[in-house]
């Protein structure tokens, strides 16, 4: 079985590889895409970092690909629908650099508050400007915290043994389990507020993009300082040079940024930024531990077909997969639903099994309804594997009843949950053998396949409702591929899922929402 090791991987990796009896690899970095392309075909596995981009038209060509491993945890540059189509397994590495990345945030922020970049370079160039560097103290200061993952987590501990006090956002995780850690739960117009140094740890999405913008550092505290060792473009570099220019924000760290490299950035150029070329990740341990990992699991999984942190598919036997894989993916679907669905953070949620399950075992299925239910807020952070130690850290008080009644379908998988603002319920089941059907929300009954870009409107039910609607979206030129309607045993609301053939863009939204008969729109992605 062939490895090709297409980026940078730590010698040790490498060497696993070449001494593992039946497994032969080939170290081709920094290859044109044409060329990878050409030669990709020959592989059983592929190991990669961030540099190499592994397109649908990549995978189109990998003709006997099996494994696709990152060592790290970012996966933006895998095209995972694609990868998921042809059956191939995409793994990453999610615990190998944790650490480190909270580490360089904390020496980040340290440097940045006592001036160390520009007093180095001003003493190298022969100058002794002690009176112009004079810095701050982080003893006693508010760190606010945005994003409390492994990453986000451990910097906030870091922070409370500098003696900091730490205000946390983030609304995925219980405050309980915030306050438990130690630090404080605060809304983000809190934190933005009171801060007087604000860390970003939450990944790259289309919510995130742009997030730290004008609006939020019109809310800052004045002198406020940021850091950034997460993903660029969550801060927008354009408002960020301006608060900077204002002297709102006094100073930023980035270690990320929009375009990698940046090239020519005269927010770099600023004397009260200092910057590094994404270094987060980049010490001799993690690479160390990433490159052990990914070795471990493509040479366990193409040797004994074992899974271990794939992103795509369940850590299970084929022949088991092949049986439970409408309600694994049903189950996660349900979790993904809910969670684009539901506000606050999830405090309880309970998986009832009724009816028909041909004697499956549960366990995998409410991992990946656990998968379904965190990956909107963590992305590639979440796989199979820590899935429910995931929900467990965020205190998420999981519980799971099986009865062999059903009483309407053949088998039926029900998520309660319980948030910090409200309390919701989404019920599915499998059609013949595999086709996937949310049955109920709430209150609404209704038959809707789980499965693309949707629109999700509560509308009042009265005359001309649906008319306003399908007007205001033909009138920009977008066709309704798909409608599923529920009603409320009241008939008061209805419920729509509209799939559409174009996205619907921001401004359409807010038109929609606009609609007297409208009470709610959301987008939503499954």
């Amino acid at each position: 079985m062939k490895v090709l090791v297409s980026d940078q991987l730590g010698e040790i990796g490498i060497k696993m590889f070449e001494e593992e009896e039946g497994i032969e690899v080939d170290v081709k970095t920094g290859l044109p895409p044409d060329e990878l392309k050409s030669i990709i075909g020959g592989y059983d596995a592929l190991v990669i970092r961030s540099a190499t981009k592994v397109t649908a038209d990549l995978i189109e060509e990998a003709g006997q690909l099996k494994v696709i491993g990152r060592a790290g945890i970012g996966l933006d540059n895998v095209d995972i629908p694609a990868a998921t189509k042809r059956g191939i397994v995409v793994m990453n590495t999610p615990t190998g650099n944790v650490i480190t990345t909270a580490e360089h945030a904390i020496s980040m922020m340290m440097a940045l508050t006592r001036n160390i970049p520009r007093g180095t370079s001003s003493l190298k160039a022969g100058r002794w400007d002690k009176k112009m560097l004079q810095g701050r103290e982080v003893f006693n200061k508010k760190l606010g915290v945005i994003g409390f993952g492994k990453i986000g987590s451990i910097v906030a501990d870091r922070a409370r043994g500098l003696k900091m006090r730490v205000i946390v956002h983030d609304p995925f995780v219980a405050p309980e389990q915030i306050e438990k850690a130690g630090d404080k739960s605060v809304s983000l117009e809190a934190l933005y507020a009171e801060a007087d140094y604000i860390t970003i740890h939450v990944p790259k999405m289309k919510e995130t993009m742009g997030f730290i913008n004008k609006d939020a550092f019109r809310q800052m505290k004045d002198g406020v300082m940021i850091i950034n060792c997460a993903r660029g473009g969550i801060i927008d570099e354009v408002d960020l040079e301006a608060a900077l220019t204002s002297g709102k924000v006094a100073g930023a760290a980035l270690d990320v940024f929009e375009t990698e490299p940046p090239g020519t950035c005269s927010l770099i150029d600023a004397e009260n930024v200092i910057c590094t070329p994404h270094l987060g990740a980049s010490t001799r341990e993690a690479q160390t531990n990433v490159a052990v990992a990914v070795a471990e699991q493509i040479i366990d999984y193409l040797k004994n077909g074992t899974i271990i942190n794939a992103v795509n598919v369940p850590s299970v036997t084929g022949e088991l997969l092949t049986k439970m894989g409408p309600y694994l993916h049903l189950a996660e679907r349900i979790g993904g639903l809910m969670a684009q669905l539901s506000k606050g953070a999830f405090k309880e949620i309970t998986i009832e099994y009724t009816g028909d399950f041909q004697g499956i075992d549960f366990t995998p299925v409410t991992t990946s309804l656990l998968k379904g239910l965190l990956t909107p807020s963590l992305k590639e952070d979440v796989n199979y594997v820590n899935a429910g130690v995931i929900a467990k850290d965020r205190g998420i008080k999981v519980s799971e009843t099986t009865s062999a009644e059903s009483d309407e379908y053949l088998n039926l998988i029900t998520l309660k949950a319980v948030t910090t603002e409200m309390e919701s319920e989404i019920a599915g089941t499998i059609f013949g053998k595999k086709r996937s059907q949310i049955v109920k929300i709430d209150d609404f009954q209704l038959s809707m396949e789980p499965e693309g870009y949707f629109a999700y409107i509560r509308n009042f039910n009265k005359p001309g409702a649906f008319g306003s609607i399908t007007s205001a979206l033909g009138k920009h030129g977008i066709n309704i591929d798909r409608m599923n309607v529920g009603e409320s045993d009241e008939k008061a609301t209805n419920i729509v899922f509209l799939s559409t053939d174009t996205p619907i863009s921001d401004d359409i939204v807010a038109e929609i929402k606009a609609l007297p008969l409208v009470d709610s729109i959301k987008l939503v992605e499954l």
